[in-house]
């Protein structure tokens, strides 16, 4: 009986993922969307508190680890949501990729020097449950220093520069290889120790690729990277869920890995980009785009001026980056907007799939900046009015609408 209602209460909130994913894709419905992923969050979590405790005879143990450790991450999240500003969700979004793949490598780990492991699997399904821990191990090494290192491009305590060394791809594919000849030394061992040396190697080369993937990639092009790192979070914990026999997680992680690369590929494919050279973490080439000479001069402007300057215009579109985020200039824009609307002009919005630094990352600052929904495009659904556009401002976005990059990979 209780089994059952698990495995329904398991449906019940991978439907709710589902319905958030739905909810997430539309500003009008994303408060919706949010509410579905909590809800299903909180009829997973205790689920899987009521699996735990129908196998194990003395409650108290686990009783007495989970609540305080449910208790500690639920003070340090509410805490560090109510701290960080719109402006750094990047950064957040970065940090929590990280998490989810250091879990899976210490549940990995945990998992092979269980000694009931050894004891529940035997033959081929021992097999096939090292290679469950050994991918999952790999997959979440890779995503925790990868995050960790975007989240330092992010907050500007690591230089956004691509770190080019020589021969970086030959270094990347010298540790996949050496990984695989360890998987098969893994796979081969008798014994817990003879297999946990090849798997704490084979983590300390996953930490190694990770980082230098992300640190061989700009920040101006951190929004694909942050989408592929959620990807790569999501088949993380994929086979962490195949690892524990857990089908929630295994769903879960399938949504948020395939979901993730899906929008890494459009985010490449607006940006001119190979959609391989992500995951290799190529978008840095040898070589570099000419450097712009300086010229002009700063000429400070106020909302009126700007709203008097576009008062005679019928259409505005306005195509705002990661510069309006720098600056917080969402708030100005957004009266920018109201003024010239109330004058019947019409105003509309045009988000690039890689502004700012994080996707979505234009549409959150200006819902914080209540510009209403209907007048906040996306680039395909825009990008064939710009001939019959009066005005085209542009706030922070010169990389965006940069038209050398059509035909050039290396101008930003």
């Amino acid at each position: 009986m209780a089994t059952g209602l698990i495995a329904v209460s398991y449906i019940g909130a991978a439907v709710l993922f589902i319905l958030s994913l739905g909810g997430l894709s539309n500003q009008e419905t994303s408060r919706r969307g949010n509410v579905y992923g909590i809800v299903g969050m909180a009829i997973a979590m205790v689920a899987t508190i009521v699996a735990v405790f129908l196998d194990v005879a003395d409650v108290e143990v686990p009783l007495m680890i989970l609540l305080p450790t449910m208790i500690v991450g639920a003070i340090i999240g509410i805490s560090v949501a109510l701290r960080v500003e719109m402006t750094q969700m990047p950064q957040l979004v970065a940090i929590l990729h990280s998490f989810v793949g250091l879990a899976a490598v210490l549940i990995g780990i945990g998992s092979y020097v269980d000694p009931a492991t050894a004891e529940h699997y035997k033959g081929v399904e021992k097999t096939i449950h090292d290679v469950e821990i050994y991918l999952g191990v790999f997959i979440g090494a890779i995503t925790f220093t990868g995050s960790v290192i975007a989240f330092g491009k992010l907050q500007g305590s690591i230089s956004g520069k691509p770190l080019m060394l020589p021969g970086r791809h030959l270094l990347n594919l010298a540790g996949i290889i050496v990984s695989l000849v360890l998987m098969g030394l893994f796979l081969a061992a008798e014994t817990v120790p003879d297999g946990l040396w090849p798997l704490l190697v084979m983590t300390a080369i996953a930490f190694v690729i990770g980082a230098h993937l992300v640190m061989a990639i700009g920040g101006a092009d951190m929004p694909v990277v942050v989408s592929m790192l959620n990807s790569y979070s999501g088949w993380a914990a994929a086979a962490t869920g195949f690892m524990l026999s857990n089908d929630l997680l295994i769903v879960t992680g399938a949504l948020v890995g395939s979901s993730g690369a899906i929008l890494s590929y459009i985010m490449c494919r607006a940006m001119n980009r190979h959609f391989v050279a992500v995951i290799l973490g190529g978008f840095g080439t040898s070589g570099g785009s000419a450097a712009a000479d300086e010229g002009g001069e700063v000429v400070p402007t106020s909302v009126e001026e700007t709203a008097a300057m576009l008062g005679d215009a019928k259409e505005v579109i306005i195509v705002p980056g990661y510069g309006m985020a720098v600056a917080q200039a969402q708030g100005t824009i957004s009266e920018i907007t109201n003024r010239l609307r109330s004058r019947n002009i019409n105003v509309r919005f045009g988000i690039h799939p890689v502004a700012g630094r994080l996707p979505g990352h234009m549409n959150v600052l200006l819902a914080e900046a209540r510009v209403p929904y209907d007048i906040v495009l996306e680039m395909d659904e825009i990008n064939e009015d710009f001939t019959q556009t009066d005005v085209v401002l542009v706030i922070g976005a010169n990389d965006i609408v940069n038209p050398a990059a059509q035909e050039d990979p290396n101008s930003p």
